[in-house]
């Protein structure tokens, strides 16, 4: 079976990613990224043969599919945030991904990532979904807590769908951020927890707990209508609900089949210890 190639941004997916990957017999070459990718890393790859570690930085796409051909990568998935606004940061492109940007209708998500991919699949390295190996971590449809919406939680969930949606056909952000049926914050290139946290920061701002607005924040995530499950799939973890709780966040609802759950226990001990209800939805 040919080597894998994993191309590794920020947080836990691409360590859990791996993990699947090699428990189901794959060697795997991991493209870290030096701005985004976890050192531990390297640790990971010195426990296990069956793991190969090349440091990239984020502008070297032609860097990327040099070492994917020379180490006989033809299949690759896309594992972990790569934060959106590092496209205008000082990060040198090198000249195939200075011209891939030149070409580019607009640099949201689907258009970046969909060029990289084309460029991958030109050079015979097929990407793949992000949620290989990792099905079993989708949400299914139902509650995810003890406690339930509440009833001025399903409003707000159901505003914040009809928000979330429009907002995501656009590809800007998956998430919203709802009280009062009102739209707190949404999301765009600075990402989902950053989202939540202005959110609690606009809330709190207002001064006056008896203002129009209630105090609950409701935090609605979904994918995009026509989700391309190799890159930017939605994901919730337990830094979410942290991130949630001192925003002053009571609850959550996700997109069911197209959301990942990382640690789903702990996600659900976190969420019952601080009050926070968290239901996954299927969303037509």
């Amino acid at each position: 079976m040919d080597k894998l190639g994993l191309i590794a941004g920020n947080g836990r997916f691409p360590f859990l990613l791996l993990e699947a990957a090699r428990a189901h017999g794959r060697e795997v070459v991991v493209a870290a990224i030096k701005e985004e990718t976890d050192p531990e890393m390297d640790a990971r790859a010195r426990a296990d043969a069956g793991v190969h570690v090349h440091w990239l930085s984020l502008g070297e796409l032609s860097r990327l599919i040099e070492t994917f051909r020379q180490e006989g990568v033809t299949q690759a998935v896309m594992a972990g945030q790569v934060k959106h606004k590092q496209i205008f940061s000082s990060i040198r492109p090198d000249w195939r991904l200075a011209k891939l940007l030149l070409n580019l209708r607009a640099r949201n998500t689907d258009m970046l990532l969909g060029a990289v991919a084309k460029v991958l699949g030109d050079e015979g390295i097929e990407l793949i979904p992000s949620t290989a190996y990792l099905e079993p971590l989708l949400a299914q449809p139902g509650l995810l807590t003890a406690r339930a919406p509440g009833e001025a939680e399903q409003r707000d969930i159901a505003y914040g769908q009809e928000v979330a949606r429009a907002l995501a056909t656009f590809d800007l952000g998956q998430t919203v951020v709802i009280a009062a049926q009102a739209c707190v914050a949404i999301e765009a290139m600075e990402g989902t927890d950053a989202t939540i946290e202005r959110a609690g920061q606009i809330m709190r701002s207002l001064g006056d707990p008896a203002s129009t607005l209630e105090r609950g924040l409701t935090v609605v995530k979904v994918a995009k209508p026509k989700q391309d499950m190799r890159f930017d799939v939605p994901v919730i973890g337990v830094q979410t609900i942290e991130t949630m709780r001192a925003a002053g966040a009571t609850c959550l609802a996700l997109e069911a089949h197209r959301t990942l759950i990382f640690d789903r226990g702990a996600v659900r001990a976190q969420a019952d210890a601080a009050g926070i209800a968290v239901i996954a939805l299927e969303i037509r």
